[in-house]
């Protein structure tokens, strides 16, 4: 563990992390949705796009961006190095089977934020080792967001928590009625989906939950 590490992100940013998905759009842009999630006081936005064609993503990409920073709040994009390098975006999230951390750092340079997604100790240390910001560790709960999601326990949360010294989140089926279950586990935010964009009132999900994510974190 190197307490000098140098980080990117600050542990107050990843505080509630929202990760846009388009299943709950019901008409709305996500354009909208996101303004929502902010005025509700997400404190991170990661832009995730599975299924848009390139064009399309980075039209969006620029958008989300800019309403991120009115904001001023932290926005990633998920997966796609390529068009975060293209439009500057304050950085990107990156799953084990995606690009290393590593590479990733060479492609945008030492002064965007690198997330990478964990499961475990091992994961962790070596993602740090390579120059990721913070981590996202799960699925902490059951989820339906990810079709190949790997339960972790909260025991390896904290066993993961322990091992680094760069910031950790949980992701992965929480919501306001369990994110107190987190308490201890020495993460400093949470990550969430459905948890808001699902929701009818956006903006009063996201104010409910980054209250009882606050209490949760202490």
């Amino acid at each position: 563990m190197r307490s000098d590490r140098h980080t990117n992100c600050r542990k107050e940013d990843l505080l509630l992390y929202a990760v846009t998905d388009r299943s709950w759009l019901n008409g709305e842009t996500l354009y909208a949705q996101v303004e929502k999630a902010l005025k509700g006081g997400v404190t991170f936005v990661q832009l995730r796009e599975k299924a848009l064609d390139e064009q399309a993503f980075l039209e969006e990409a620029k958008e989300i961006q800019k309403l991120c920073e009115q904001y001023h709040v932290p926005f990633v994009i998920n997966d796609n190095v390529e068009i975060a390098a293209q439009i500057g975006a304050d950085g990107v999230h990156v799953g084990q089977s995606d690009m290393e951390a590593g590479d990733v750092r060479e492609k945008l340079g030492p002064d965007r934020i690198i997330g990478v997604s964990a499961q475990t100790v091992e994961q962790a240390v070596r993602a740090q080792e390579r120059g990721a910001d913070y981590l996202g560790v799960g699925a902490v709960f059951p989820t339906g967001s990810k079709a190949d999601a790997v339960e972790v326990s909260h025991e390896t949360v904290r066993a993961i928590t322990e091992a680094v010294d760069i910031p950790v989140i949980a992701i992965g089926g929480i919501t306001k009625d369990n994110v107190s279950e987190l308490s201890g586990t020495g993460i400093c935010g949470i990550a969430v989906i459905s948890a808001i964009f699902a929701q009818t009132d956006i903006e009063g999900a996201a104010r409910v939950l980054k209250e009882r994510t606050e209490a949760a974190v202490k």
